[in-house]
């Protein structure tokens, strides 16, 4: 059995589509980072994004727990030419592909970028070699929103559109169990 506590880094406060755009986040909220560490296992190994925004998270609730190097396959969804663009400036250029991005997530992707299918092969590979590399143990990957509901997806068995109905808050922590040929989801989007 294998735990793994999946946290959304801090807040970048951006209101655009941000995937690969490396903004920092706002870890000024010292009070919730102390209890997002204090509710994690002390013998965890943490593990990030590339993305500074992740991997500040990490480094802020680290405290002693061992750190793996950054992941870039924990990165968020590449959303090609929409990244760092407003929602309605997207949708007011191709609303078709707009809608049927969110709507019908999938084969689907932006000009330029991923799909989510494409999102949630790369993340499931980089979470199954973890969990190889770590069996038993209790693993803190800090991530982004579509990272952690490909992860979701996948524990309940659902499809994306189910998934993405969930929510994700900034410095959330969503914990999903890996027994031998199963999983189970413990919390979704639990603020400590």
């Amino acid at each position: 059995m294998t735990r793994l506590h999946l946290v959304r880094h801090g807040p970048t406060h951006a209101k655009t589509m941000v995937g690969w755009s490396d903004l920092p986040a706002d870890l000024s909220d010292r009070a919730a980072i102390a209890r997002l560490s204090a509710h994690l296992p002390s013998d965890a190994i943490v593990i990030s994004s590339d993305l500074s925004r992740a991997a500040d998270t990490a480094s802020a609730i680290q405290g002693t727990r061992h750190r793996l190097p950054h992941h870039t396959d924990l990165r968020e969804i590449n959303f090609g030419t929409w990244e760092l663009c407003a929602f309605a400036e997207i949708e007011a250029e191709d609303p078709e592909l707009c809608f049927a991005y969110w709507d019908n997530p999938g084969e689907v992707r932006p000009p330029d970028g991923e799909s989510w299918n494409e999102v949630r092969a790369r993340v499931d590979t980089v979470v199954d070699s973890l969990i190889a590399a770590h069996t038993g143990r209790d693993l803190i990957i800090v991530a982004h929103f579509g990272v952690i509901l490909t992860q979701v997806q996948r524990a309940l068995d659902s499809d994306a559109q189910q998934a993405f109905s969930h929510r994700i808050d900034n410095l959330s922590v969503t914990e999903i169990t890996r027994h031998n040929n199963s999983w189970t989801v413990d919390r979704i989007n639990h603020r400590p």
